[in-house]
């Protein structure tokens, strides 16, 4: 029997087209052999990570065991299965990867998508918890995540990203996210009107909450004197929050003082940002947060609207290096350059580090970037 990452090496990252029906066909064989508590599952465009993040690390800091799966990962695989406090170790991965693979039949085992398998790896490992929070990959209603039972659904900022496969329309976008809630959800801070969707749902019969239902304005400005991240993650950790809230479950701001959000503006070195961010959303947050003009490392997939995201940063640009990304699904670089050409913003090849610097664009950008600086060493 291969081992963990052989079988997940053979096993392709992306896919031009989703069936919707086989992550949910090979859950029902199994449904009654995986026993983890109903999830808290977090769906949204951006923030997901964070806002996960902030309510696994709280609910340790009270005495609760929490599982928290995020993806994609930065450096190893094993970041994306997060349990009490650690990345999954080897031997335990190892370990419920066996334990699935005899659980499930052959050919279902080869069916399953690197997500789709991956999430089944996060169940088990999950199992007996208290608390497990599991973090959308794409979308909502069809995501692999969703195939589990519901205690809550937390909703992130809804934008534009990944039309392809969720829809041309905010309102197309936020339903087929929307669609994910069981039977309760708190909405997040939305940077457009999705009221309507939100209608639509209570309207099946779905408890519906603002995450602002669960504070008081006071509350929230002592909060956000404590909060020793970039202010843009300030209503993901109230989303998280609300959570708590609404649980009757204490908490302090002082419970994040030891809490890390790697590739989350993340300042590594002085002068010296990485960010996991790669949409528009993202770039305009980080134009509000940066301190001064930065000169941006840069690559992306070729799927995003990359031009709207240079435009975006141009103003906080001094000069682009683009960096080599080992990923089929990066865009040509010379379409890059023409890109930012267009937009009178000077490029170069990437070959060392240029403080002020940001490095942005995806977590493989910010991946090759952090393994290029380890060798450089």
């Amino acid at each position: 029997m291969m081992s963990v990452n052989e079988f997940l090496e053979k096993k392709p990252l992306f896919y031009k087209e989703i069936d919707i029906f086989r992550m949910p066909r090979a859950y029902s064989l199994i449904k009654d052999k995986i026993k983890i508590p109903p999830v808290i599952h977090i769906v949204g465009t951006n923030g997901k990570g964070s806002t996960g993040r902030f309510l696994a690390h709280t609910l340790l800091k009270r005495g609760y065991s929490v599982g928290h799966y995020t993806s994609p990962h930065i450096l190893k695989f094993n970041e994306r299965i997060w349990i009490n406090g650690s990345d999954i170790s080897d031997e335990e991965l190892e370990k419920i990867h066996q334990k699935l693979q005899k659980l499930l039949p052959k050919d279902v085992i080869n069916s399953l998508s690197y997500f789709e398998y991956t999430t089944f790896l996060a169940a088990l490992a999950f199992e007996g918890l208290d608390f497990v929070i599991l973090e959308a990959g794409l979308g909502g209603e069809f995501d692999s995540t969703n195939v589990f039972d519901k205690k809550i659904s937390l909703i992130t900022t809804i934008d534009r990203d990944h039309e392809n496969f969720l829809g041309n329309s905010i309102k197309e976008i936020a339903t087929t996210k929307l669609n994910s809630i069981e039977n309760e959800a708190i909405i997040g801070k939305q940077i457009h009107n999705i009221e309507d969707v939100i209608f639509e749902k209570r309207c099946e019969g779905k408890k519906i909450y603002s995450y602002l239902d669960f504070f008081e304005v006071e509350e929230i400005k002592e909060l956000r004197v404590g909060f020793k991240f970039a202010s843009f993650l300030f209503s993901n950790y109230l989303l998280a929050m609300s959570f708590l809230k609404k649980e009757r479950i204490p908490f302090r701001i002082n419970d994040l003082e030891d809490l890390k959000l790697p590739g989350r503006f993340e300042e590594i070195e002085k002068n010296l940002w990485i960010d996991v961010g790669h949409n528009p959303l993202a770039a305009r947050e980080i134009v509000k947060n940066l301190p001064k003009k930065v000169n941006l490392v840069y690559n992306t997939y070729a799927d995003k609207d990359y031009k709207e995201i240079l435009k975006i940063l141009k103003p906080k640009i001094n000069k682009l290096y683009l960096i080599d990304v080992k990923n089929d699904r990066i865009e040509d670089k010379e379409r890059i350059k023409k890109a930012a050409n267009e937009l009178e913003i000077e490029v170069e090849e990437f070959k060392k580090i240029e403080k002020p610097m940001l490095v942005f664009g995806s977590f493989s950008v910010v991946e090759e970037f952090l393994k290029w600086k380890k060798y450089k060493k």
